[in-house]
């Protein structure tokens, strides 16, 4: 992938065998991106972006904008976010197994004491796996049936730029752990999103047909989703 640099803004540009250019700005950091035919030649790409420039800075103002959360210490009445809720976190000492228990509007996170902070990001982080696995192999159930289509599998994993991915030719698909955190109309957008591309390879007039037939309302939830909290955890698992 090359990159180019158009008033002090960096763009990444991939070539691909597709018909028409394609910008796009992505969360969370005002990332641009063009997918460019491949006869199109560098000067006509540069002068693309040129002409978008106005766009792509008022889509970079709109992420600068957007509410994030600050460094959690998981520690009690702090807020976490779970399925598109506001939860306040709940420490509970226990000489028994690390659990989550969901009460009301509070995460109750139960841990022996002196936990470091690392290890109750963890057992938050499986029960957000948790979740995902079970929303998203019901998800996937529904949708391949829809679609007519058939997946070789799915996973879950942190990804610091992308909702989703999708790998064609293995027929798989991975879902951010964030997603744990995002109204599940949101999650399944993602969902949809992905395993659309098993019909449609390009981001193109095509794939955009197929997200309209299956879900007409996904601009929404793109929408929604990008304007949500932003995580600052850097943590991996």
């Amino acid at each position: 992938m090359a990159r180019i640099v158009v008033g002090n803004i960096s763009i990444d540009v991939e070539k691909k065998d597709i018909k028409n250019l394609h910008l796009g700005v992505y969360p969370p950091n005002g990332r641009v991106r063009i997918a460019a035919p491949l006869r199109v030649n560098d000067d006509a790409i540069r002068l693309f972006a040129v002409s978008k420039l106005g766009w792509i800075k008022k889509q970079q103002r709109l992420f600068e904008g957007q509410e994030r959360e600050t460094e959690r210490e998981y520690i009690s009445a702090e807020s976490h976010y779970f399925n598109g809720r506001r939860y306040l976190l709940n420490i509970i000492p226990t000489t028994g197994k690390h659990k989550i228990e969901l009460r009301h509007k509070h995460i109750d996170l139960y841990v022996k004491k002196g936990t470091p902070v690392r290890n109750r990001a963890a057992v938050i982080a499986k029960f957000y796996r948790a979740y995902l696995q079970e929303q998203v192999s019901a998800l996937i159930d529904k949708w391949e049936k829809r679609m007519k289509v058939k997946l070789s599998g799915y996973g879950i994993k942190k990804m610091k730029t992308k909702w989703g991915a999708c790998n064609i030719e293995a027929k798989r698909i991975w879902i951010n752990l964030e997603l744990a955190k995002k109204p599940p109309a949101c999650l399944e957008y993602i969902v949809v999103h992905e395993m659309v591309h098993l019909l449609e390879r390009h981001h193109n007039d095509i794939f955009i047909a197929y997200m309209d037939k299956f879900l007409p309302q996904w601009r929404v939830l793109k929408a929604e989703l990008n304007k949500s909290p932003i995580s600052h955890s850097d943590w991996e698992y």
